[in-house]
Order: C-alpha cells, then sequence, then structure tokens
C-alpha cells in the first residue's frame, strides 16, 4: 500500500509500505477512506517530537470502513463506517477507567503516527478497537466526522472544558488556526461574554469571526493586552487558551489574565517557554495542560448529527488521495494559502 512515511527531520515520502496485519485479537484493519494532516504532524517533520522514529507511517485522524477485525472485537465489523480516534485506549487501565484515555496504561494512549504505524496510509491497523473507534451515524458526513478525530475534542477537552468557560466569561484564545478555531467554536455553547481572538494572519482572523470570535486582533498590528483590558475594566481575561505552542504565546497567554483566572494550553511546544512565577505567584491562576483523552467523541457525534455543531467550515482545500505532497505544502504554509484543515479522500 502506499503511505506517507517520516524519513527524519524535515524529510517525509510517499511511498509503498507492506499492508498492516491484525497482530492482536482486539485489533481492526481500516481501509482510509478520507484522512487529514495535523499541525502535530509539523511538529514531528521539525523535530520536535523525539518519541517518533523515522520509518513510521504518519498520521492520527481518518474515517473508513472496517475490512477485517480480531477475534475480541465486539462492537464493529466488517463493512462498518467508522471514526478511527487520535487517541486508542486499552479501556482496562486506571486511566482509562477514570475517562483519561490519553495517558492509557495499557498500551494505548496517542499511538497513531507516533509509536505505532499512522493513519495517512491506504490502510492503519487500530488496536483496541472496541475502544479507540466510533461507528458513524448516517446523518454525519466523513468530512464532519473526520473534524472529531482530533481538532474538535482538544479545542474542547483540553481548552474549553478544561479552562472551565462560564457564561459571561470573557475568553481570550491566542491562535486562530484548526485548533484555536474548535475552541472559539466550542466556547460559544457556554454563553461566554466576548471571545477574543488573537493571531498574526488577517486570513485566520477572519475565519475566527465566522467561528463566533467577538473581537479579533492581529498582534503584529495591535497590542492584544490593551484589547482585552478594553473589555474588562483593565482585570484582563477570565480564561485563556494557547492554541499555538510557541514560547512568545504561551508567555502572552499568562500576560492576558486576570487574577483568579484560568490559562488552558493546547500548543505543543518543542521549545521551553518562561513561566515568570515571580510576577504570577500572587495572581490565584491556575494553568492546565494536557493530552486530548476524546471521551467527548460521543457527545461531539451527537451534537454534529443534530446540526448544533457545523465542522466543516474548518475544511478549505481538498485533495485526492495521491496528492500528499501537495496537501502537505499547502497546509504548511497555511498564513499563505488560508490552509484550515485539508482533506485528502479516495
Amino acid at each position: 500500500m502506499r503511505a506517507v512515511v517520516y524519513q527524519g527531520q524535515g524529510q517525509r515520502a510517499f511511498t509503498e509500505v507492506p499492508d498492516p496485519q491484525i497482530t492482536d485479537d482486539g485489533d481492526v484493519i481500516v481501509r482510509v477512506d478520507m484522512t487529514t494532516i495535523c499541525g502535530t504532524d509539523l511538529h514531528i517533520l521539525r523535530g520536535d517530537v523525539p518519541t517518533v522514529r523515522p520509518g513510521r507511517i504518519l498520521g492520527h485522524e481518518a474515517v473508513g470502513t472496517i475490512e477485517d477485525a480480531g477475534a475480541a472485537v465486539r462492537t464493529i465489523g466488517e463493512g462498518d463506517r467508522v471514526l478511527v480516534s487520535c487517541i486508542s485506549a486499552c479501556g482496562a487501565c486506571q486511566y482509562c477507567r477514570q475517562g483519561r484515555y490519553g495517558q492509557c496504561l495499557g498500551g494505548g494512549g496517542w499511538v497513531l503516527g507516533h509509536t505505532y504505524d499512522g493513519a495517512q496510509a491506504e490502510f492503519v491497523r487500530v488496536p483496541f478497537a472496541d475502544t479507540s473507534t466510533y461507528r458513524l451515524p448516517s446523518g454525519v458526513p466523513d468530512e464532519q466526522a473526520l473534524m472529531l478525530a482530533d481538532i474538535l475534542p482538544t479545542g474542547y477537552e483540553v481548552g474549553v472544558l478544561t479552562a472551565g468557560v462560564r457564561p459571561g466569561d470573557v475568553v481570550a484564545v491566542v491562535g486562530s488556526g484548526p485548533v484555536g478555531l474548535t475552541a472559539v467554536m466550542t466556547a460559544r455553547l457556554f454563553s461566554p461574554s466576548h471571545i477574543v481572538a488573537i493571531d498574526v494572519a488577517d486570513r485566520r482572523l477572519e475565519a475566527a469571526k465566522e467561528f463566533g470570535a467577538d473581537v479579533t486582533v492581529n498582534s503584529q498590528i495591535s497590542d492584544p493586552l490593551q484589547a482585552v483590558r478594553s473589555l474588562t475594566d483593565g482585570l484582563g481575561a477570565d480564561v485563556t487558551i494557547e492554541a499555538v505552542g510557541r514560547p512568545e504565546t504561551f508567555e502572552l497567554a499568562v500576560r492576558l489574565t486576570r487574577p483568579g483566572a484560568r490559562v488552558a494550553n493546547i500548543g505543543v511546544h518543542g521549545k521551553s517557554a518562561a513561566l515568570h512565577l515571580e510576577d504570577q505567584w500572587i495572581r490565584d491562576i491556575t494553568i492546565s495542560t494536557g493530552l486530548v483523552d476524546t471521551y467527548s467523541t460521543p457527545t461531539l457525534l451527537r451534537l454534529l448529527a443534530s446540526g448544533q455543531l457545523d465542522a466543516a467550515r474548518l475544511v478549505t482545500h481538498r485533495f485526492d488521495f495521491d496528492d500528499f505532497d501537495e496537501a502537505y505544502d499547502v497546509f504548511s504554509r497555511s498564513a499563505d494559502t488560508g490552509a484550515l484543515k485539508v482533506v485528502l479522500a479516495r
């Protein structure tokens, strides 16, 4: 089969590799009908995730059809249309029993495209299939479902829910890429008084407006701190969500807060970021980090099926499955191309 293979820092190839095989009774083989590229894949290519070794097939997001299932798989079977989650869950360990699947001790967590071969391929082996895939309702299109593999639950869980967005809050989202936009979209479910989107690309800020931001700030032109303070009597935001993964954006997210605020870090960081405790220890702020657990996926599927969330707006570019090189180029130059999510389909 053909797949995108990581070949070391800055290098990838779309090439022929062996087909995956069932190695455990809980595995399924999924024919990948649609996949996408994540910002995390770009971090891997930059060398920010050294646990990914050369030779690994990239990708952790897919919608597809079950081709084969191990003898122990009970909830899905051959021919079923499924969402392949970015998180695999053994379902039995201490963390899985708490719904913290990203911290799975039984061989799961973020494995696809990381420690197992991933989903930017014609076929993918999914471990723990009963607890790591979701049969899709007939009313949810493939493109919308694909957004639930990673970015929508990430923005919702690691950003909005972990930060405890409440009615009336002023929420500042630093970064208007795909995950930042999902944080904007799902924060609206909790009726904040204002959502402020901050970025350096006007095209992304225009998208943030469409997704529900009340105020947008290009931080290369205007001071985001002044913009937030003008909405809060000089105090700062109740919640800030960092969705970039750079030292300067994390430090900005902390500076934007009021005393007693919550800071949720979503971004994947490849470099150290300063936490100025000499300034912050007295301000009663709470800072959270985390890997998505995807416990919210069933809820988000219901919101998609009922029309209360429209994830299709995240897809800006569509490619045939053979066009991975072009898709990576477009996605990696998102400030120029306006790419949010790119979709590759058979």
